[in-house]
């Protein structure tokens, strides 16, 4: 189907940082540093790094091409549990973006509009093995549910012209195995020691969905701190 228009830069609402980290992560992003933005629901994470990789990828001005949202699509990273093709399996996870799409761009279509022309891609880390990521914005999701050696295989399809982000809570880890839930905590060493990544870390304050997310989560962090949940 022909879309009605293709989308360009001016169609991106303006969007400014409301939390002081959120702050944090246009400045450093700005000055071109890779990031992790590590923290709680409800903060702007994945939000913030779609904004900015879109912004940057319709500005004909700079070298990038494509945004590529990667993630794992399934507990068991196995994607064949899933019926269908493998774009139709990856389409069962994409919601999310969809809706970011949506709101940035206000409009229905504009998830479908930058995929066909090319401006965003979906990746699952079951079939990213022997890719080269070039001219690229690369968006890791739901970071803590990948281990180690699916962070890893990401990071080394890192290619030419490329900026690297990170988004969600180590601490909320869907993995049951402990080797598989310190597999992001041994990543981020790693990461913090390279001179182009920067970390932010999102707090209770940093909860812009809604006060009653924030309560919420607030209160779950309170219990399981006190060994009450």
């Amino acid at each position: 189907m022909a879309l009605s228009h293709k989308i360009r830069l001016e169609d991106l609402i303006e969007i400014e940082p409301i939390t002081d980290n959120q702050k944090k992560v246009f400045d450093f992003y700005k000055k071109d540093y890779s990031l992790v933005l590590a923290g709680s629901a409800g903060t702007g994470k994945t939000y913030s790094a779609m904004y900015l990789a879109l912004e940057d990828v319709l500005d004909k001005n700079t070298p990038y091409d494509r945004v590529v949202i990667v993630r794992s699509i399934v507990p068991t990273r196995d994607i064949g549990f899933l019926p269908g093709t493998e774009e139709e399996k990856k389409d069962a996870y994409t919601g999310p973006y969809k809706a970011i799409c949506t709101e940035l761009f206000d409009d229905p279509e504009a998830w479908t509009k930058l995929k066909n022309i090319g401006v965003i891609e979906f990746l699952s880390t079951s079939f990213i093995r022997g890719m080269t990521l070039n001219n690229s914005i690369v968006v890791v999701d739901e970071m803590q549910n990948l281990n180690f050696h699916e962070l890893d295989s990401i990071i080394t399809r890192v290619g030419r012209n490329c900026k690297f982000m990170m988004c969600g809570d180590y601490y909320q880890s869907d993995f049951d195995k402990e080797k598989d839930k310190q597999g992001i905590l041994q990543f981020l060493e790693i990461i913090e020691q390279l001179r182009n990544f920067r970390v932010v870390e999102f707090g209770w304050e940093d909860i812009v969905r809604s006060d009653f997310v924030r309560d919420y989560i607030m209160t779950k962090e309170m219990l399981e701190k006190n060994g009450k949940i």
